[in-house]
């Protein structure tokens, strides 16, 4: 009964500010996953309150008194700590808002001029043999790889590329990252697989493969040495590629719905590992 009447007092006060309260900070938690879904971060977060949960049904079942205490007053700490531990999320999130041109998540008419623009740029450089890799983030933040770069947040365009990877220039070595329309750094250290399977030995295509493999990201190679294109995605690889299959695997990674209205029979090959 004094479960009820608590529940039944509670409900007597709530009113409209009440609900426009419980709406706003549902609001922010979701927008706070949403930001963090696809992460390293969500793995974190997840980890974090498996053991926060834990921690506190031992303290209520075995009655630990100094872990109950140490868990009540951890929470002044916690706001302190969280802004640290997903700065880089946050940054991303608020740089995303502050661009009052669009909606901070991109759609995909946004995606399909980067599609034809990286297309376009991975032809012309393999033809003229300039290597090149050229990663596309998605959900998946890049952050930890574009701080070691050089930072440019320009605009996505054919001739920046190829300025970009012609032979002995400045930012030619590394790799570009491109964040929804614009190329946000250049000459990018990025991880290397530790796979080295025949025929893929080059650099490029290692660290295209690394950081496919760690993340969600998509990677268009460019080899110097054979100039032939190849497209990574989810730690899988597919080479010697010419313009139309090149464009058609970019927008059926990064534009999935595109694939739908394809004929059957006519769906793109799988990577292959």
């Amino acid at each position: 009964m004094a479960v009820w009447d608590t529940i039944s007092r509670s409900l007597d006060r709530f009113d409209a500010s009440s609900f426009i309260d419980l709406m706003s900070i549902a609001v922010l938690i979701y927008l706070g996953l949403l930001l963090l879904r696809g992460t390293t971060a969500m793995s974190l977060l997840r980890g974090i309150m498996i053991v926060v949960v834990a921690a506190v049904i031992l303290a209520q079942l075995l009655n630990l008194t100094v872990l109950d205490w140490l868990l009540r007053n951890s929470f002044p700490a916690l706001l302190i700590a969280i802004p640290i531990v997903f700065q880089s999320e946050i940054r991303r999130f608020l740089e995303r808002v502050g661009r009052t041109s669009r909606w901070p998540w991109p759609g995909r008419a946004l995606f399909e001029g980067v599609v034809d623009t990286i297309a376009d740029s991975s032809v012309q450089l393999a033809e003229k043999q300039h290597g090149a890799i050229i990663v596309v983030e998605r959900e998946t933040g890049l952050e930890e790889y574009l701080e070691a770069g050089v930072k440019l947040d320009a605009a996505v365009s054919v001739q920046l590329i190829k300025s970009i990877f012609y032979p002995n220039s400045a930012l030619h070595d590394g790799a570009v990252i491109v964040r929804e329309d614009r190329v946000v750094a250049a000459s990018c250290t990025l991880p290397l697989s530790d796979r080295i399977d025949a025929g893929f030995h080059g650099t490029r295509h290692r660290a295209a493969l690394g950081v496919t493999e760690r993340t969600d990201a998509v990677a268009v190679v460019v080899s110097e040495e054979t100039g032939q294109v190849s497209i990574a995605a989810n730690g899988r690889i597919i080479s010697n590629l010419d313009g139309p299959r090149v464009r058609g695997i970019l927008r059926s990674l990064l534009l999935p719905s595109l694939e739908m209205d394809r004929p059957a029979g006519r769906r793109l090959p799988r990577l292959s590992r």
